[in-house]
């Protein structure tokens, strides 16, 4: 597997179980009245993971040369809750089988 398409696993990943937190507060918050400032931490940080997530999503359209709607389904994903997990493995699989293997 090529080091960007590990880097977008990776990120894929991260931000997917940052944004799962992030809505555990947010019920937290909203639901029961607690965990307010915990929320917002959590939501920084889930920001600044999307634009590192971004990036590498960028690098993966580079290298792979993805069409446009593709591209558009995996900036998404990083901000819909469990989306990001079904895009990274679906995402990955198609890029594996379609790089020749040397």
């Amino acid at each position: 597997m090529s080091p960007v398409l590990r880097r977008y696993q990776v990120m894929s990943f991260v931000v997917g179980v940052m944004l799962l937190i992030f809505c555990v507060m947010i019920i937290l918050r909203h639901g029961f009245g607690v965990a307010a400032k915990a929320e917002m931490i959590v939501a920084q940080i889930h920001g600044l993971l999307y634009m590192v997530y971004l990036v590498t999503v960028a690098l993966v359209m580079r290298a792979y040369r993805l069409p446009f709607s593709r591209i558009v389904l995996m900036a998404v994903s990083g901000f819909i809750p469990f989306l990001a997990f079904f895009m990274e493995k679906k995402v990955v699989n198609e890029l594996k089988a379609a790089t020749p293997r040397h």
